[in-house]
C-alpha cells in the first residue's frame, strides 16, 4: 500500500507543479515569452552561425509556439490530475490501481514530449538553445525530463501487493 500511496503522491506533486508552470506562464505571460521568441530568432546563439537561416522572426508564430506550450502544461496538468485521482480512488486494490495509471502515464509521457522534444530537441538542436547564455531552458528541461522518467519507471511497475 506505500508504494501505491507514493506513485500517486508523485502524480499529485507533477501535476501542482504543471498547473503552476501554466499558471506562471498565463499570468505572467512576458516573462517566458520572450525567451521564446529569443530562441525562435536565434538572436542570443553565436554569431554567423551556419543555422541562423533557422530562424522565426514572425511575432505571430512566436506567440503561436507559446500557446502551444502552454496548452500542453495544461493538458500535462490535467491528465496527472485526473490520472491521480482515478489512482487515489484505486488505491486499495492493487489490480484496480494498476488499471487506473493510464491517464496518469499519458499526462506524464506528455510531459516528456514537451520538455525532451519540445525544448531539448527542437529549442535546444534545431533553434540551437544551447548556444546562447540568456536564452537556454535546455537545463531546467533536462531536470524535468530527469524527473518525469524516473515518476514514470516508477508508476509502471506492477503493483501487485496488498
Amino acid at each position: 500500500m506505500s508504494t501505491r500511496i507514493s506513485k500517486l503522491v508523485m502524480v499529485l506533486a507533477f501535476a501542482l507543479y504543471a498547473s503552476l508552470v501554466a499558471f506562471n506562464n498565463l499570468t505572467d505571460y512576458n516573462s517566458n515569452f520572450t525567451l521564446v521568441a529569443h530562441v525562435l530568432m536565434m538572436d542570443t546563439t553565436f554569431p554567423g552561425n551556419q543555422g541562423l537561416w533557422r530562424t522565426i522572426h514572425s511575432a505571430a508564430i512566436h506567440h503561436t509556439v507559446y500557446g502551444l506550450i502552454i496548452g500542453t502544461e495544461i493538458m500535462i496538468a490535467a491528465l496527472c490530475w485526473l490520472g491521480g485521482w482515478r489512482l487515489y480512488r484505486s488505491i486499495q486494490n492493487p489490480a484496480a490501481f494498476n488499471q487506473a495509471k493510464g491517464l496518469a502515464i499519458l499526462g506524464l509521457t506528455l510531459g516528456f514530449l514537451l520538455w525532451f522534444t519540445g525544448f531539448m530537441t527542437i529549442g535546444g538542436e534545431w533553434f540551437l538553445m544551447w548556444q546562447s547564455e540568456t536564452a537556454n531552458g535546455q537545463q531546467a528541461a533536462f531536470r524535468l525530463v530527469m524527473i518525469i522518467a524516473a515518476i514514470l519507471i516508477y508508476l509502471t511497475q506492477a503493483d501487485d501487493q496488498q
